[in-house]
């Protein structure tokens, strides 16, 4: 009876120190959790920006924003407006095309920007683009969507239909499937 009460302490006392190893480890394991969440952090930050891209002397493009986070810092870096952006840009000839989005990220290494909720393109001569979400090719100046779009002509015409890429000045313009409705306007 001496040999079975030792061996059950024994038994106990082995399957707490293994509980104890098991729940000392969940409790590391949380920290390392966090500490890893807390380290996904901006290496920038500004309020309030106002950006101007010039080009020989010439401001080709100005970016506003109310927020803007920068994480330059990690492998695949990318800059997030958080509060949505303005952007003007100006072609030759000073007239200005308008972007808005609630949220915008553009991505350093592809040069995409990821326009998001209610974006709107309105250039100087009335034309207007809006959808949910849009992209646009830096290098390529090309703007591009999956999502269902609405574009007016200025003159009463419109089309409207999901998936569309066309050139920054609208001058061309491919849909996947569309319908809407052209005026001929005869110049």
């Amino acid at each position: 009876m001496n040999q079975k009460y030792r061996n059950s302490i024994s038994n106990i006392v082995m399957i707490l120190s293994v509980m104890t190893i098991f729940f000392s480890c969940e409790g590391s394991l949380k920290d390392v959790q966090k500490f890893n969440r807390s380290s996904f952090l901006p290496s920038g930050e500004a309020d309030s920006i106002n950006l101007k891209y010039t080009d020989s002397g010439r401001v080709k493009s100005i970016l506003t924003s109310k927020k803007m986070l920068d994480y330059s810092n990690i492998e695949n870096a990318f800059t997030e407006f958080p509060e949505g952006v303005v952007v003007t840009m100006f072609d030759e000839n000073n007239n200005t095309t308008i972007i808005e989005s609630n949220y915008a990220i553009t991505y350093k290494k592809t040069d995409i920007i990821d326009l998001q909720g209610e974006v709107t393109i309105t250039s100087y001569d009335g034309k207007k683009l809006e959808t949910p979400q849009l992209y646009f090719d830096q290098k390529n100046e090309w703007f591009f969507t999956e999502k269902h779009f609405k574009y007016s002509d200025g003159t009463g015409g419109f089309l409207q239909g999901p998936g569309v890429d066309f050139s920054k000045d609208f001058k061309i313009f491919n849909m996947q499937t569309s319908n809407g409705e052209i005026n001929n306007v005869e110049e």
